[in-house]
């Protein structure tokens, strides 16, 4: 079941996607403005964390890896805490962030990359 998704989810879903297929990285301050978003908010992070949230839940319900793997953020080199807090709701992760997120990552490449 895919969740009720804006207008402001469908814009960062088709960027990461376009992200993932190039077997890339993006950050979260470059999708955040895709959905009206400023990281400098503590308001706004938390809403691009909800995004994200609903896009990987969507993408797990669907059988594939979470998505948001690609967003990281740009001055620890990897995703936030929702990240791994998600991965861990999902029955997915209970461990090492690190390994967990680059097993993710390549999951992601290796789903929806073009070789």
């Amino acid at each position: 079941m895919r969740l009720q998704w804006t207008k402001d989810t469908q814009a960062v879903y088709e960027e990461i996607l376009r992200v993932a297929r190039s077997r890339g990285i993006t950050y979260y301050s470059d999708v955040a403005p895709l959905a009206g978003l400023n990281m400098d908010s503590p308001a706004d992070r938390n809403h691009i964390s909800r995004i994200l949230g609903d896009i990987s839940t969507t993408e797990h319900q669907g059988g594939r890896p979470l998505l948001s793997a690609v967003v990281i953020l740009r001055d620890e080199n990897r995703p936030g805490r929702g990240f791994f807090s998600l991965a861990q709701e999902l029955g997915l992760y209970d461990g090492d962030d690190v390994q967990y997120w680059t097993q993710e990552l390549q999951r992601v490449h290796d789903w929806h990359g073009v070789s």
